[in-house]
């Protein structure tokens, strides 16, 4: 694997700094969930939060981890649907600074908006109204899209066009690409548990989850047992274990990596996009899963020491050093 494309939902990130939950309970909205909302919900809880912090980013999850990825050095390239408007070029055009090759189409909507709710933990919770993101079909993807690639990465969150993520994986797949999913959110896990059961035992190689995601699609209440139940389906699994790192399985191996202990822990958005794009790289540099692991949770804890998914050029400097070390075996959890 030396060449990653990812296919997702291209979005801008409005980031909220919450002073409490009142909001989430107001609207009964799940603590750490992504829910899909129309423009009116959307509007009704921009005005309830209006006045508290805020921030915008480049977001979308599986287009983090692919801007992370050309961070560190990868060859990348990014698939997505945006609208004729101003959002929609500032997003092409940041894509482009970054030196990935975006397969960007345009739809009628506006482009795509989410709303990540902060919580002082630094927990988020995610309101995204898709917009222009929404129309991006099964009909849009053809095998040149992936001409000069090795692996295609999606977003879980794609789920809501069934017949889109089938299309763009069996053709990746005769195309000669393997294929790697994030499983996104427990609660879109748990509404398409049937889909992604097919897909994953199917099509998928490589599959990322959380623990709650893992407890969800397995029906296993422990981590290694819903390692072991994910890992019958594909050969490559990762499930990520909060402070106690992650557990991952290749072929009856099973390696656990601690996390990296972050200077402070302000907002976890983007922590799991993060850390696939770290131990991606690893995968493309051709290193060991232990060192795939350990950059992952390098990239994963500095992110989430900043609010939203982009880092400063001294956090990167900082993460070039890490990984430097790790590529020695110097630097290994």
């Amino acid at each position: 694997m030396k060449r990653v494309i990812g296919i997702g939902n291209a979005l801008t990130d409005v980031l909220v700094n919450l002073r409490n939950e009142d909001v989430l309970h107001n609207h009964n909205i799940a603590r750490g969930s992504m829910s899909l909302v129309d423009s009116e919900l959307q509007s009704q809880i921009s005005k309830e939060v209006a006045g508290l912090p805020h921030s915008l980013s480049l977001g979308g999850s599986a287009d983090n981890t692919i801007r992370a990825m050309a961070r560190l050095g990868s060859e990348v390239g990014f698939i997505g649907k945006v609208g004729h408007d101003n959002t929609g070029d500032r997003f092409e055009q940041a894509l482009s600074n970054l030196g990935i090759e975006g397969k960007i189409f345009r739809g009628d909507n506006p482009s795509g908006k989410c709303i990540s709710l902060v919580s002082p933990d630094g927990e988020r919770t995610m309101l995204t109204h898709l917009g222009a993101a929404a129309e991006m079909h099964a009909e849009d993807i053809s095998p040149a899209i992936f001409e000069g690639y090795d692996c295609l990465y999606i977003e879980g969150y794609l789920v809501q066009e069934h017949s889109l993520i089938e299309t763009a994986i069996r053709t990746a797949k005769e195309c000669g690409l393997q294929v790697a999913i994030d499983l996104a959110s427990f609660n879109v896990v748990a509404e398409n548990l049937e889909f992604l059961r097919n897909i994953v035992t199917k099509y998928i190689d490589i599959v990322f989850a959380n623990e709650d995601e893992a407890r969800v699609f397995s029906g296993e209440e422990e981590p290694i047992n819903a390692l072991q139940y994910i890992s019958e389906m594909c050969d490559l699994v990762i499930v990520k274990i909060g402070t106690k790192g992650a557990l991952i399985k290749h072929k009856g191996e099973v390696i656990h990596i601690g996390i990296m202990a972050a200077a402070k822990r302000v907002d976890t958005t983007g922590a799991g996009d993060f850390y696939a794009a770290g131990f991606m790289y690893g995968l493309c540099e051709g290193l060991s899963l232990r060192q795939c692991g350990t950059i992952g949770a390098i990239t994963a804890g500095k992110v989430i020491e900043v609010v939203g998914p982009t880092l400063g050029e001294e956090a990167w400097a900082e993460i070039e050093v890490l990984v430097n070390r790790v590529k020695t075996e110097k630097y290994l959890f």
